[in-house]
């Protein structure tokens, strides 16, 4: 799982990054929605992934295996969450993520190791149930934050405004080496970024959109992120953009209730 994810008339949420998110269309519930985010502990994903990174007109590209395993349950700060752990999410090593579902929704609470910048973020709703087609809400809205990393090198870590938002898309068949899934639910969740620079007083831009596709009864099936950031000196910025396929599955099945 990642963390990633308008009703009638357009949602706004006084912003133009979605200007064009108005639809026409009938909102759409999807029913049962739990049901595409398994997670009974054992369950366990293989994915086929590749990375293209480099400045804007310098790309490598980079293969990796990712192994994403339903591990247990926990508590953090009281709440019980469900612990993914994947062997190498993005090329980025080992890590553990976690989850509280209900029947709300999914938050996500944050994972190690986490990034200072995240922990600040965390905990946050990636999915509201029941899902509609189409939807949008904003996540998070902070401002000022420890970015906790120094940019510009100057000695002092660089503050930054973040925002986030996810978006229910629409269904759609999705084929990848595990096999073609019809309806599977595409879902984007969107990072925008204002980095102020200790040093120079400037300010950089970064993004970050995650589009997902989710099938029911399976899971994650297939992301695709686009990571941008723009020029801190007199670089040409940076552009990352990272897929990750579904290659094999096996789910379990929940234990039936001794009620």
């Amino acid at each position: 799982m990642r963390s990633v994810l308008s009703l009638g008339v357009c949602l706004l949420l006084g912003l133009s990054v979605w200007s064009g998110v108005c639809a026409a269309e009938e909102p759409l519930t999807v029913t049962q929605s739990d049901e595409y985010f398994p997670d009974t502990i054992g369950s366990r994903w293989t994915y086929r992934g590749h990375i293209n990174e480099g400045p804007l007109q310098t790309i490598e590209l980079k293969f990796f295996t990712n192994v994403s395993t339903v591990t247990e349950t926990k508590a953090i700060k009281g709440v019980t969450v469900t612990v993914f752990h994947d062997t190498n999410p993005g090329n980025h090593g080992p890590s553990d993520s976690y989850y509280r579902r209900d029947r709300v929704g999914i938050v996500y609470y944050g994972s190690e190791p986490g990034t200072p910048l995240e922990k600040q973020i965390t905990p946050y709703q990636i999915f509201r149930f029941p899902l509609t087609v189409p939807s949008s809400f904003q996540q998070f809205d902070r401002t000022g934050i420890d970015f906790g990393t120094d940019m510009d090198r100057d000695g002092t870590d660089e503050k930054v405004d973040t925002q986030g938002w996810s978006k229910v898309m629409g269904r759609e068949t999705v084929t990848v080496p595990a096999g073609t899934f019809p309806d599977a639910v595409k879902v984007e969740a969107r990072m925008n970024m204002k980095i102020h620079l200790s040093g120079s007083r400037r300010t950089v831009s970064g993004i970050d959109v995650m589009t997902a596709w989710f099938a029911k009864g399976i899971g994650l099936v297939k992301y695709v992120e686009r990571q941008e950031l723009s020029a801190v000196k007199e670089d040409r910025g940076v552009v990352t953009e990272i897929t990750e396929e579904l290659e094999e599955y096996d789910i379990k099945p929940l234990k039936a209730s001794l009620n």
